[in-house]
């Protein structure tokens, strides 16, 4: 019989591109993986890796075989879950990798109802990048993420995830002189604040600057939503703004009306595939989305 854990190995290989990624994202040693690799090849009998110049590839038979984990992972999920609903009640541990700006302002709310209301639940929230989350969650190193897409930029989530939206929150323009607002010769030459480029919302707010004409200059880069804010509120720099900041804050900053008022973030709830109707995630994903309700 095939061994689980190593199918599990061979796909984060696929996906990671090496042994050493997949090693380090999962904290092993490249021996160890190396090793459960040499054991699954022994159980099937065929060839699953090939020597790539000093890295390795998957071969045909190693991709049909992570194509069918795939579907055995998420048929164990199902079967998780299914057992799980024989028990209404939300118990056990739940580990949910949240972004900071909802982690701030809205996991305390939504913990405390999960507390009040199924005692049976423990819930431990880790603040994870986005895209590391993700990867986290396929990797089945936490049961849930909290995170946020932005409009045509996002897309549709990895395979074998599956996505609930849980609200939409405002994201505007904030200049750091109101006085130059509508100035597009004055706004070429405006530093922005921004988070890292490689990050969907920055991505996202590049596309909304050419579509009005210019390349933003992007002077500073941090993850960290509240430094955006204080940069603006200092006057040293522009960004985008998502409402839930402002609302977090109490700040009485003014968006620009030169760029469109008509733009949003999703705030969406991602569990692997079959897992979804699992109690104790239900319930996580309740509270967050009552919590959310309670700040709009």
């Amino acid at each position: 019989m095939l061994d689980l854990h190593r199918l599990t190995l061979l796909r984060e290989v696929k996906r990671h591109g090496s042994m050493s990624a997949a090693a380090r994202e999962l904290s092993y040693s490249h021996s160890a993986i190396s090793q459960q690799l040499a054991l699954l090849e022994k159980e099937t009998g065929v060839a699953l890796l090939e020597r790539v110049g000093r890295g390795v590839k998957l071969t045909a038979a190693g991709e049909s075989l992570v194509s069918h984990t795939e579907a055995i992972l998420a048929a164990i999920e199902k079967a998780e879950s299914d057992l799980a609903q024989a028990d209404v009640r939300p118990r056990g541990v739940v580990t949910l990798a949240a972004f900071a700006t909802i982690s701030r302002g809205i996991m305390p709310v939504a913990l405390s109802m999960l507390v009040r209301d199924h005692p049976a639940l423990d819930v431990h929230v880790h603040l994870v990048d986005p895209e590391d989350a993700v990867r986290q969650l396929i990797s089945r190193q936490v049961d849930a993420v909290l995170t946020d897409g932005y409009p045509g930029i996002a897309g549709a989530p990895p395979s074998g995830i599956h996505s609930t939206v849980l609200a939409v929150d405002p994201v505007r323009a904030y200049l750091p002189d109101p006085s130059m607002d509508g100035d597009l010769e004055r706004i070429r030459y405006v530093p922005w604040v921004m988070e890292p480029l490689t990050s969907g919302s920055t991505q996202w707010a590049l596309r909304v600057c050419r579509e009005r004409g210019f390349e933003p200059i992007v002077a500073h880069q941090s993850a960290d939503l509240l430094f955006h804010l204080r940069m603006v509120e200092q006057g040293l720099a522009a960004a985008f703004l998502p409402d839930m900041v402002l609302g977090e804050t109490g700040s009485t900053l003014t968006p620009s009306s030169w760029f469109s008022a008509d733009q949003h973030r999703s705030i969406l709830f991602l569990v692997r595939d079959g897992s979804e109707r699992r109690p104790s995630l239900m319930a996580v994903c309740e509270a967050v989305s009552a919590a959310l309700s309670t700040r709009r």
